[in-house]
């Protein structure tokens, strides 16, 4: 999971809150992403990297939020 930290500031109490959700959710959305990809994936290409359609099957159905 990627590590936040929320930072407030009698200046700016919420600008570092708003950087660690716009971090946290571009992680989310490049997972969901790749794990699409990865389920579409067609044998010969899954061979190629060096994994078995099991070990596809399990990342690919993985929720977003876990790395």
């Amino acid at each position: 999971m990627a590590d936040i930290s929320l930072h407030y500031s009698s200046n700016a109490p919420l600008a570092g809150t708003f950087t660690a959700f716009n971090q946290i959710f571009a992680t989310w959305r490049r997972r969901a992403r790749e794990r699409r990809e990865l389920a579409i994936l067609d044998y010969r290409t899954v061979r190629d990297l060096g994994m078995n359609p099991s070990q596809i099957q399990f990342e690919a159905n993985k929720p977003f939020w876990r790395d």
